[in-house]
């Protein structure tokens, strides 16, 4: 009787253990460590060919050019780097802002694993709509630049940029790029993006005007 018992015992915890964990859908914060947060549904639905809809199961972060190591980032893997938290508003040109809590992963720990070369001046971001924009390499290796994942404690929707936004920080909503799929490391400190390259500012700096 007593091994009876310890077989159904042995059954039901083995049945725990090899439940599947569902995960319910998180809610949105609208506030933190005091500030108030604007709402995922304030932000315009501004890009260039609409939102878009990334297969997670194919999708890859590539990361090439000045480097030592060429990367190529599942959303696992990226999402396994250290993760950060802040509060970070998005200024759009249009007037318009919102105050958001962002979390991500430092752009600078992952250009650090793909390794740097010397000559290296620009990181070009390039998205999976064809948008791209550029930044000084000083500005994403002096401060802790986010690649966003969640924003407000949820994760991004596909028209917030799903899986990574850029969270650009004192920059203008036009350097936020969204559905990033590739990092480029470089020397061509002229490079233009999509709106820099039809008249807007290439460094982006709120401190300045937008347009060139």
């Amino acid at each position: 009787m007593k091994t009876f018992f310890t077989i159904i015992i042995l059954i039901l915890l083995l049945g725990c253990v090899n439940q599947n964990v569902k995960e319910l859908q998180s809610k949105e914060v609208r506030e933190y460590q005091g500030k108030k947060l604007d709402s995922v549904s304030d932000f315009r639905e501004n890009s260039i060919k609409g939102p878009q809809y990334i297969n997670i199961a194919d999708y890859k972060l590539k990361v090439n050019g000045l480097v030592k190591n060429k990367l190529s980032l599942t959303y696992d893997d990226v999402l396994s780097y250290q993760k950060y938290k802040k509060v970070v508003k998005l200024n759009c040109v249009e007037g318009w802002s919102a105050n958001i809590l962002w979390e991500g992963v430092l752009v600078k720990d992952i250009l650090n694993d793909a390794g740097i070369l010397p000559e290296a001046t620009t990181v070009i971001f390039y998205a999976y709509d064809g948008y791209s924009t550029s930044f000084p390499l000083s500005y994403l290796l002096d401060n802790d630049i986010i690649m966003a994942y969640k924003m407000n404690d949820v994760v991004l929707p596909p028209e917030r940029g799903y899986p990574f936004q850029l969270v650009a920080e004192d920059k203008w909503g036009y350097k936020w790029i969204k559905w990033i799929t590739r990092i480029e490391v470089s020397n061509n400190s002229d490079y233009k993006g999509y709106w820099e390259s039809r008249g807007y500012s290439n460094t982006g700096n709120l401190d300045d005007g937008f347009l060139e």
